[in-house]
C-alpha cells in the first residue's frame, strides 16, 4: 500500500484529501506546518506528497527547494491557492511534479496521484494499480471499462467514479453525501438528486441487482 504525506494547514481541506486517498486505497498521515512537512518527507517513510504552499513556519515552496537540494526524489504534487505565473514558474523549477490550484475536483487530484505513483512503479504494480476486482465485476480505470460476467461495457467518467467507490467499500452502506463528496468533489449540492441518477445508468449496465438501496440510508455494493 502506497503511503502518502498530505501538507495542508486548512483542516477541512486536509480532511477531505485524507478521507479521499483513503477510500481510494492509499495509507495517509497529515501534517499542518512547513517544518514537519519538510522532517517527513526526507525519511523516507512515503511514496508522495501533496504539498501546500502556504504553510505555517516554513513555506511550502522553501519545503519543496531544499527537499530537492538535498536530493530527495519523492514525488510532490503542489496544491495551492496560488495561481500566480511566478509561483508556478517557482514551484515546477524547484522540483515540484505537478502544480494544481485551487479550488480542485478531487477526483482530478487522485488521477494525477495515481499517475505520479505509476511512474515510480514495477509495471506488474501499475497494471494492478488501475483494476479493481470485486466477484466477477472488473473495473478497468484506464480505459474506463467494466467486464460484467465476460462482457465489457463502457462507462463515462462520473460511472467509474462512482463504480469506482463502491468497489472500494464492498457491502458498506453509502449515503448520498458520502457519494457527492468523493465522486463529485468539494463544490457538491447536497440536495441534488445526481446520485440517484447516476446509480440507475449504472446498474443498467452492472445489474440492478448488484446496487442495493438501503431505504433512508444510501447504497451499497451486494
Amino acid at each position: 500500500m502506497s503511503r502518502i504525506l498530505i501538507a495542508e494547514d486548512d483542516r477541512g481541506i486536509a480532511d477531505f484529501i485524507d478521507r479521499g486517498l483513503r477510500a481510494a486505497g492509499y495509507a495517509c498521515d497529515v501534517v499542518d506546518t512547513g517544518a514537519l512537512a519538510f522532517e517527513m518527507a526526507r525519511s523516507g517513510d512515503y511514496d508522495l506528497m501533496v504539498l501546500d504552499l502556504g504553510l505555517p513556519h516554513m513555506d511550502g515552496a522553501d519545503v519543496l527547494e531544499q527537499l530537492r537540494a538535498l536530493r530527495v526524489t519523492l514525488p510532490i504534487i503542489v496544491l495551492t491557492a496560488r495561481t500566480k505565473l511566478a509561483d508556478r514558474i517557482r514551484s515546477l523549477e524547484g522540483g515540484a511534479d505537478d502544480y494544481m490550484p485551487k479550488p480542485f475536483q478531487f477526483a482530478e487530484l487522485l488521477a494525477r496521484v495515481r499517475l505520479r505513483l505509476v511512474d515510480r512503479a514495477p509495471t506488474d504494480s501499475a497494471e494492478a494499480s488501475f483494476r479493481l476486482v470485486r466477484d466477477d465485476l472488473v473495473l478497468d480505470l484506464r480505459t474506463q471499462r467494466v467486464e460484467v460476467d465476460g462482457h465489457t461495457r463502457d462507462l463515462s467518467r462520473r460511472e467509474v467514479g462512482l463504480l469506482e467507490t463502491f468497489m472500494r467499500h464492498p457491502a458498506q452502506i453509502l449515503s448520498r453525501a458520502q457519494l457527492l463528496s468523493q465522486v463529485w468533489g468539494m463544490d457538491f449540492d447536497p440536495g441534488s438528486n445526481v446520485v440517484d441518477v447516476y446509480v440507475r445508468t449504472l446498474r443498467k449496465k452492472i445489474g440492478a441487482e448488484r446496487i442495493e438501496t438501503v431505504r433512508g440510508s444510501g447504497y451499497r455494493l451486494v
